[in-house]
């Protein structure tokens, strides 16, 4: 066994003088290679010198270029070339711990940036009803933001003196660093005295943008799909579009392609807080902001978005009209003449109502658009503040861009500024309230509005007995109040009900059990009285309020016996249910039917009313209209149901019917609205 032993010793002790050996002879090889390199580096350094001296003796008698040349000498060069290889060795060396410094800085930038992304995510998150989690959540992404600002400051830092920087100025490089060191000590001590409750970026709309991004910066976005995941989405307002990107460099997502069409508003009615909801005629985009700050500066953002697609939408049209009118005079035919007049026919009709000529709230002349509900004209600011307030306060719509049905246009002719002001601005100047005036700042008009209209501040509230009287005199109505041109029987109510309601008396409760609004605005619907169905939705009438003492009817089916169109389109355009039924189970359809009113047949199938609902006799609309033989119900009806059939044949996504549908029913209700005595052939 030792003899086993120290042969092995033996054999490593030879291996390792070998292995020595053959170091040796490559330490040799380089040492020969670095001998001859050195020579040649003395050839043809000696070869250089050389050539700078001949040049010098060349040029001996030139004392300006003699000179220089002169004192290259061999061991000037040698001296500057040990300077210079030092310099580059520092420099490398310097480098190579910036490097270092640089990855570490990245690993913590990266680092912070995951734990901020969670930190918001955890807020976002946090219920309202739950005060704990939301203060816990704050406090965590408070202090997330101020390490996540003191990180950014130190890594912007390293990235400058990494690669910004010349290695060839180490001298310049260590001043600047210094000096930078200080200012950014200067701002890791102002991080630690900012407010981070609100990390804000870019919270103001600037629609002189030159990239043409009014606004900008990330939301949450609430998904579309089952789930509703919420994901954090770089967002941003450009050309009068919402989009969305989900990284930087992807290809912008549009949320909106017109933001005319949209509306947006608050939501308050989910677990999640600062939320807010984009709603377009299509679809809509429930969003969420960081903070209530950034939540009220995105809805300003796309409130003043709407309001300068629509200036510049007018402006265009504006522009364009002018162009049609000069080329028109050209056309012998007068073709763009009658267009541009038809398209001027709403406002001119609008216009001419008293008051109309003037904005409702602040007084702006030549206002261009409406608030459908309201039966007002509005300036463009205006138009821009009623429509943040909602579809259930105020309906916004252009007088010059939109096309209006003969219907809306005949609501539109019935009221007007004068008598909404009479009854929304009654106590105004008792309370000592300033109306608006154009060029007032957007502030100020909007919190005007919204007590005008949202919290009805200034109408004057009735007691039971001025509701009492009022009621007592609609009920005994024997002719329209409001001076409309539609069809009605004449005789009072008994007489209206027996043409085709199967003997039903409207009879009059001159001691009515319930003396509330929706009472006043039951019989001023029947009476047709437009000036009192929206003097009672201001004092808070229930638009589908049901009158127990009369078969649970409600108001749109008392203006269907009051035989108005104009007030059936007034309820339904206040959000009046088209199919709410009374006790025999007739919804505002049937009544119609029974009446013989084309015009509100018409009115409430383009209202989506349901024509297959049967009352109590088991009677549907067209078994009326067959039964009382009337050939234009009749038709209606069909069509409706061969339209309705054909949409659900061609499935979900299809239109909402062909070209002849669409014309025969545009006829009626251009006849209805203008000339209803055609109706009344039957």
């Amino acid at each position: 066994m030792p003899q086993i032993l120290y042969y092995l010793f033996v054999y490593i002790y030879i291996l390792y003088i070998y292995v020595l050996y053959i170091y040796i002879l490559c330490l040799v090889k380089l040492c020969i290679g670095m001998i001859d390199a050195g020579k040649a580096y003395n050839t043809a350094n000696r070869q250089f010198v050389n050539g700078i001296q001949e040049l010098a003796q060349t040029s001996a008698k030139d004392v300006v270029i003699e000179t220089p040349y002169t004192k290259l000498t061999p061991e000037f060069i040698m001296a500057r070339f040990q300077q210079s290889l030092s310099a580059h060795l520092r420099n490398g060396i310097a480098v190579r711990r910036d490097l270092r410094k640089f990855k570490e800085a990245k690993k913590q930038f990266d680092k912070v940036s995951e734990e901020k992304e969670a930190a918001l995510s955890k807020n976002a998150q946090a219920p309202r009803n739950k005060q704990h989690e939301v203060e816990e959540a704050t406090s965590i992404l408070i202090a997330t933001r101020k390490c996540f600002r003191h990180i950014v400051l130190d890594y912007v830092l390293q990235v400058r003196a990494t690669v910004f920087m010349p290695v060839f100025q180490l001298d310049q490089l260590v001043m600047d660093s210094t000096k930078e060191r200080k200012d950014m000590e200067m701002k890791h001590s102002t991080i630690q005295q900012k407010d981070f409750s609100n990390d804000d970026t870019k919270l103001e709309y600037n629609v002189d943008a030159e990239n043409g991004i009014v606004m900008e910066g990330y939301l949450f976005k609430r998904a579309s799909n089952a789930f509703k995941t919420w994901n954090r989405r770089w967002f941003s307002i450009q050309n009068n579009q919402l989009v969305y990107q989900k990284k930087f460099k992807d290809n912008p997502t549009v949320v909106v392609e017109d933001l005319r069409l949209c509306t947006v508003k608050h939501c308050e009615d989910i677990e999640r807080r600062f939320c807010f909801e984009v709603v377009s005629p299509t679809k809509s985009c429930m969003m969420q902001a960081d903070s209530e700050k950034l939540r009220q500066a995105w809805i300003k953002a796309v409130q003043n978005s709407i309001a300068t697609a629509f200036r510049d939408k007018a402006e265009d049209a504006e522009m364009e009209r002018k162009s049609s009118a000069s080329s028109g005079s050209l056309d012998s035919g007068g073709e763009v003449k009658e267009r541009s007049l038809k398209g001027e026919s709403a406002l001119q009709r609008v216009m001419a109502i008293g008051g109309n000529s003037s904005c409702c709230d602040c007084g702006q002349p030549e206002p261009c658009w409406a608030s459908i509900n309201l039966s007002i004209t509005l300036c463009i600011q205006c138009s821009g503040i009623h429509r943040s307030l909602g579809v259930h306060f105020s309906k916004v719509r252009s007088l010059t861009l939109d096309s209006w049905e003969p219907e809306l246009l005949k609501l539109m002719c019935e009221l007007g500024n004068g008598v909404i002001n009479n009854i929304y601005e009654a106590r105004r100047e008792e309370l000592g309230a300033r109306k608006p005036q154009p060029g007032d700042p957007r502030h100020e008009v909007e919190a005007y509005i919204k007590a005008k209209y949202v919290e009805r501040r200034f109408v004057q509230r009735l007691s039971e007995d001025e509701i009492r009287q009022k009621v007592s005199a609609l009920s005994k109505q024997d002719k329209p109040l409001s001076g409309c041109s539609d069809a009605r029987p004449s005789g009072g109510p008994s007489a209206s009900a027996s043409s085709g309601d199967s003997g039903e008396d409207l009879e009059v409760f001159c001691e009515p059990k319930q003396l509330t609004p929706g009472l006043q605005l039951y019989w001023a619907s029947f009476s047709r009285s437009m000036p009192d169905m929206a003097e009672a939705l201001a004092h808070g009438a229930e638009v589908n309020w049901t009158n127990t003492d009369h078969d649970n009817r409600t108001p749109l089916i008392m203006a269907v016996h009051g035989g108005s169109l104009a007030s059936c389109e007034f309820l339904l355009q206040n959000s009046a249910s088209v199919n709410q039924q009374d006790n025999l189970g007739r919804g505002p359809l049937h009544h119609a039917t029974l009446l013989g009113h084309t015009g509100q047949v018409c009115l409430f199938l383009k209202r989506g009313a349901n024509q297959n609902a049967a009352d109590v006799e088991n009677q549907t609309p067209l078994s009326i209209a067959v039964k009382a033989a009337n050939a234009d119900i009749v038709t209606l009806l069909r069509l409706a149901k061969m339209n309705e059939e054909m949409r659900e044949s061609e499935g979900l996504y299809s239109q909402s019917g062909d070209e002849t549908y669409q014309d025969i029913f545009q006829d009626f209700s251009q006849m209805a609205s203008n000339d209803p005595d055609k109706l009344n052939r039957y």
